[in-house]
């Protein structure tokens, strides 16, 4: 038995604009320093790490510094930042399959089969994105294993397919949480993140974030159930993965 896993990326970008404006006053418009009436900042240069030489007095020092105050996210319930030099206003979408064909081994009607497959996906200066399965469930000479329309556990014995995208303890210990790295915010849909029940539809989103989002590794769990009158043959599945950035 083999599940087939096929990756299509299907990015949907939009455009952002930004504009950023400095204004600095001079007291003469020949002056070839920033000053005031006060202060002054003599052969200064504008840049990260800039050199204010000079810039000093009897009662205050200005000092330099090189790097970035703060690098990352920053991130509310409705809002959230990325700082750094490094950041960039440019829209970009990022999805990855690890690995590559999924097998379940042999089928048993009294054993639920399982097997897992990993997907990766970030996503910039959006506001998040969608992961789609589209596919047919395992199917072998004309027989296919029935989908699970809703969230259930396995029944051995019982022709049956799912997944989920969480760890699971039963039938047996496999899957993962998903691992969101470094300010990952994906998270699966209701019905593919409950432990031990699984579902499938085909067309179903299984995963989104809902703001841009740093790089989440997603585990897709399978389970398959068969009878003993299940027709005996190598049984496949042609899926594919479909990611779409949202505005």
């Amino acid at each position: 038995m083999r599940v087939l896993i096929v990756a299509a990326a299907a990015a949907c970008f939009g455009l952002v604009l930004a504009s950023a404006t400095d204004v600095f006053a001079a007291t003469n418009p020949n002056d070839t320093t920033l000053k005031s009436a006060h202060y002054e900042l003599s052969e200064s240069s504008l840049g990260n790490g800039g050199g204010q030489l000079q810039s000093s007095s009897a009662n205050y020092v200005l000092g330099a510094s090189t790097g970035d105050a703060a690098v990352g996210n920053t991130a509310g319930t409705n809002y959230q930042a990325n700082t750094g030099s490094q950041t960039t206003g440019n829209p970009s979408l990022t999805f990855a399959i690890l690995g590559g064909n999924t097998s379940f081994g042999s089928f048993s009607p009294t054993t639920t089969a399982t097997a897992t497959a990993q997907f990766q996906v970030s996503d910039y200066t959006s506001y998040g994105y969608l992961v789609i399965i589209s596919g047919k469930p395992p199917a072998y000479d004309g027989h296919q294993l029935p989908a699970m329309a809703t969230p259930a556990a396995p029944t051995p014995g019982t022709e049956q397919f799912g997944i989920n995208l969480v760890a699971n303890t039963s039938p047996t210990a496999f899957g993962t949480n998903p691992d969101h790295g470094q300010f990952g915010f994906g998270e699966p849909t209701a019905n593919y993140n409950t432990p031990n029940k699984f579902q499938y539809i085909d067309g179903d989103t299984i995963a989104s974030a809902q703001k841009s989002s740093g790089v989440t590794t997603y585990t897709i769990s399978y389970v398959a159930d068969v009878n003993s009158l299940t027709p005996g043959g190598q049984y496949k599945s042609d899926q594919v993965l479909i990611c779409i950035a949202t505005y």
